[in-house]
């Protein structure tokens, strides 16, 4: 019976990276693009592999259709562009516009996970065993930029996941530029690093970010050209050029090269949550800290970041016995 009924969605599977896509029967939209069609060697779930990149249910880089379609905006090197993805049969479709369009389609199979080999990972819990098998379309993406995953990640530090969306939603929606082609309506572009660095503070007070989140921006933004070229890099030498920039630590760098290098062995430390579900699911240990979670993942070496992923998508976590983290909107004082 596994695998014959689609899991529904919860808090942790959404954290996992599972979004939702419509099965719907998909229209090319209106207005000439780039076209690229990509055969991947295996099953392929779009929802799995892409729902790392959003942001929350109204990022404005992301959105899924009813007809099936998932929709990003990304800033390349070229300039920015709409991609629209779509899975035909065994096949996906990629579109794309704009002046960074051709650049996106380049890297297609990149971001649909041909370069992760989920081969390499062997199950040694009945769990993830289990969750693998009703999730045989997980592969790990790799966007191939740096910066439109470690500044959200940033605005993530310290907070509710709640509130950094609603934060990446206003800056982006405010400063960012329109989609270009055929997107749908509030699709933007994240803005480039200049204009990061022009906003100013009473923004980022309304945004309901602190000075401290913002000043890392700021120093992240300054140094955006450097901080790109760890593309380029193994994913620990990545993670040591981002951390040098003060305010960038292990957290914040694991969770940027997991998406901008399909980095499949680098777990994030220093989560609230994350060593109690992984110790829940593999011991029974809702109190595991940071060193039991790494004991914890050792058998997968190598996959350590796949493993906790299919343990976010399982859904198995500690009952609750304390109430929520409060929401702080300082854009109200």
């Amino acid at each position: 019976m596994a695998g014959r009924f689609a899991p529904r969605p919860t808090r942790t599977t959404v954290r996992g990276g599972h979004v939702p896509v419509p099965r719907g029967g998909a229209r090319s939209p209106a207005g000439p693009g780039h076209v690229r069609i990509h055969e991947p060697d295996g099953p392929l779930d779009l929802g799995l592999v892409l729902g790392p990149l959003r942001r929350g249910p109204g990022d404005p880089t992301f959105r899924t259709t009813p007809d099936g379609s998932v929709w990003r905006t990304s800033r390349t090197p070229d300039g920015p562009g709409t991609l629209r993805v779509t899975a035909h049969g065994a096949a996906v479709r990629g579109e794309a516009w704009g002046p960074g369009a051709q650049w996106l389609l380049d890297r297609l199979p990149d971001l649909l996970g041909a370069a992760d080999d989920p081969s390499a990972f062997t199950p040694r819990h009945r769990l993830l065993a289990h969750t693998r098998h009703r999730r045989p379309g997980l592969r790990l993406t790799r966007t191939g930029l740096v910066m439109e995953s470690l500044i959200p990640s940033i605005l993530e530090q310290k907070v509710t996941t709640d509130e950094a969306y609603r934060a990446w939603r206003l800056l982006v929606r405010r400063f960012g530029d329109p989609a270009p082609g055929p997107a749908p309506d509030g699709m933007a572009v994240m803005p480039e690093p200049r204009t990061w660095a022009l906003i100013p503070s009473w923004e980022w007070h309304r945004a309901g970010v602190d000075d401290k989140r913002a000043s890392t921006v700021l120093r992240a933004v300054r140094v955006a050209a450097r901080l790109e070229e760890a593309v380029r890099m193994d994913p620990v030498a990545a993670r040591a050029r981002l951390e040098v920039v003060p305010g960038i630590g292990p957290w914040t760098s694991a969770e940027t090269v997991q998406r901008s290098h399909g980095a499949a062995d680098e777990v994030t430390v220093g989560d609230v949550h994350l060593p109690g579900i992984v110790g829940w699911a593999l011991a029974g240990d809702r109190d595991a800290d940071d060193t039991e979670m790494l004991r914890l993942l050792e058998p997968y070496a190598g996959q350590r970041h796949r493993a906790a992923r299919l343990i976010l998508l399982s859904g198995r976590v500690p009952p609750r016995r304390k109430p929520k983290m409060p929401v702080w909107d300082i854009g109200r004082l």
